[in-house]
């Protein structure tokens, strides 16, 4: 079938098309029923089936004579070392970790927490989570103990599995501290921690509650796979909301394992035996999708990265591990990239190695600039494809699909939507926009299979949040306008969340830890445009009357503050105080026109702008604090 037909039927015969991509995998009871609604009215995908993740993932591939085939290369440049992890001892492990879960009292629908670097182990407890129907949660271990308090007291995990330390380019970071803050912070308390003691930084651990994780493996008893329903969560996977408050996107089984099983071909055009490499981290959704579950369900060889895309130990790392481990596609954000690019703007260390398996090139996590995508395209001389999706979706919304009917990509377009996905530009009043002209990206219901059917103990949120805006529609919460012929062109959130090298941040959060200071009376966070991460967090503070502080001293403290509070990844730097700042009549700061502002951009003065007088002082301000 030609991409146009897949399309079409996906649209017009959904129950049809998504019945036919069930039936390619090992169900333990195959669905009668493709598409039904749950009680809150949400469509809900294979509501009859039951199926288990870990065993499409691996117990079928070992039964079919693939025990011997890599399954993880784990690449850690970081630690100077490297392990090749078959399925069979794959398997192996993940059924003994999933047996010391279960001696933990860890049932089906139970929650655990997993606090990880990038290494085996962390794929190994989601996989072990899946197995025996528990429900994982993981959290980017670069996260401060605050974020992980809230996100414990929100999944109430019965257990947390986390590791001594995580190791970046020139430090080593101990993650029991943290974790022992957080687990103090929170109201909710589990029951264990299982902690992977690393080399590099040992844990003291704390009797009553603190498991050894090689020892309770190596005493534990395999533990066979668990049927779960379909819709029987798989994972919650917390992303930034507006508000602040961190909102935990559920995952279901049945509809998961049947988009990443249709995506690896369909998208990645990837066979079983291939080696696909996914640059992300497993905190994120990408590392859940393309680094953990989707390969191993589809048959591939995934890699396991614990390393930089520079300084370990250069700018050529990249190319060393696609070269050295024969990877046809690799997936990262536009950031690693333009890092690259930084430090090696010619490529010149991509002569050192034969990059002749690369066939594509898939960034996501951000808008791919022309700049960039130009770059890459001309130096590794593959296609590059700029695919779109969200932490909601769970796999791309837009994409060129590779494995179905390639066509030519365009500079700053995710290209076309993907089977499935019926994507429509709509404007303010829900009407479908034309050519070229710029609305909001929603996607007409049902949505297709894999995608998230609730926030997890927060169904009002999901509702009010994704599908009450345009009825019959989920809102992306992205603005964009497709061209005459059919590309898609994502131009950024229409929300206050902005994307600081591929990661979503909430500017809400940022702005209550900057007001809570004494000296703040008032504030906003925008993302202002930077070359290498895509957006920066810039904080604008109004000082209370009469205060006399330091500037310098002002600013690091802010940024000390949002560092001990989010941690690392928002890369908050940037401070500046200012006289006023601008608002509609009803309170609303006007946040649009202070990125215009500050990115140097034209911007409209809204009609129902407070003081507009008060504009031409703090365009100059802004101008005068622009990165050059």
């Amino acid at each position: 079938m030609t991409y146009s037909e897949q399309y079409l039927r996906s649209i017009d015969a959904p129950e049809a098309f998504w019945g036919e991509q069930a039936a390619a995998l090992d169900w333990f009871q195959r669905p009668e029923t493709m598409l039904d609604r749950d009680d809150n009215g949400i469509h809900r995908w294979f509501v009859d089936g039951q199926l288990n993740t870990c065993h499409l993932a691996l117990d079928y591939h070992v039964a079919q004579g693939r025990g011997d085939q890599v399954a993880i290369y784990y690449d850690s440049p970081v630690t100077d070392s490297k392990r090749a992890i078959t399925y069979s001892d794959l398997l192996d492990q993940v059924a003994r970790f999933a047996g010391v879960l279960l001696a933990q009292g860890v049932s089906k629908g139970d929650r655990v927490l997993i606090y990880m670097p990038m290494v085996p182990e962390a794929a190994v407890a989601m996989l072990a989570c899946a197995r025996i129907g528990a429900i994982h949660s993981v959290v980017f271990g670069g996260f401060a103990a605050h974020e992980l308090a809230i996100r414990i007291d929100d999944a109430e995990p019965v257990v947390v599995v986390s590791a001594s330390c995580g190791i970046e380019v020139d430090k080593v970071i101990p993650y029991k501290p943290l974790l022992d803050a957080a687990i103090e912070a929170s109201q909710y308390k589990p029951r264990a921690t299982v902690i992977l003691q690393r080399p590099e930084a040992a844990a003291e651990l704390q009797a009553g509650r603190d498991i050894d994780w090689a020892a309770a493996a190596a005493d534990a008893e395999p533990a066979p796979c668990t049927p779960v329903a379909a819709t029987d969560p798989l994972y919650i996977l917390y992303t930034s909301g507006t508000t602040g408050r961190p909102k935990g996107v559920v995952r279901d089984n049945g509809g998961h394992a049947v988009a990443m099983h249709y995506s690896m071909k369909a998208i990645y055009n990837m066979n079983p035996g291939d080696v696909f490499w996914a640059a992300s981290d497993v905190g994120w959704v990408v590392g859940h999708s393309y680094i953990v579950y989707a390969p191993l369900i589809a048959g591939l060889t995934t890699v396991l990265y614990e390393g930089k895309p520079v300084r370990t130990p250069d700018a050529g790392a990249f190319w060393r591990v696609v070269s050295e481990y024969g990877v046809k596609a690799l997936f990262a954000a536009p950031t690693a990239f333009r890092a690259i690019r930084k430090e090696d703007p010619e490529g010149k260390l991509l002569a050192q190695y034969d990059m002749s398996c690369l066939k594509t090139l898939f960034m996501a996590g951000e808008r791919l600039d022309p700049p960039t995508y130009d770059w890459a395209r001309e130096l590794l001389q593959v296609p590059v494809v700029d695919h779109w999706w969200q932490t909601e979706t769970g796999w791309a919304i837009c994409a060129n699909p590779m494995g179905i009917e390639p066509v030519a990509t365009r500079a700053g377009s995710a290209t076309f939507p993907v089977p499935g996905y019926n994507v429509q530009i709509l404007d303010d009043d829900g009407k479908q926009l034309g050519p070229d002209q710029q609305g909001s990206v929603a996607l007409k219901l049902p949505l297709p299979p894999g995608c998230l059917p609730t926030i997890w103990g927060n169904f009002p949120r999901f509702r009010d949040g994704y599908l009450s805006t345009f009825d019959g529609y989920y809102v992306s919460g992205d603005g964009g306008y497709r061209d005459e012929d059919g590309y898609v062109y994502i131009m950024g959130r229409t929300d206050d969340v902005i994307n600081v090298a591929g990661h979503r941040l909430s500017t809400g959060e940022m702005e209550e830890i900057l007001a809570a200071h004494p000296a703040v009376a008032e504030c906003a966070v925008i993302g202002v445009h930077c070359e290498l991460k895509g957006q920066k967090p810039l904080g604008l503070v109004l000082l209370k009357d009469g205060v006399d502080i330091d500037p310098d001293q002002l600013h690091r403290e802010l940024v000390a503050s949002v560092r001990q509070e989010i941690g690392a990844v928002a890369s908050f730097k940037d401070t500046l105080i200012v006289p006023r700042l601008p608002k509609t009549r009803s309170g609303k700061i006007l946040r649009k026109v202070l990125r215009q502002m500050t990115d140097g951009e034209e911007y409209a003065v809204p009609s129902t702008i407070d003081d507009p007088a008060s504009l031409p002082e703090l365009e100059q301000l802004l101008t005068r604090h622009r990165t050059p």
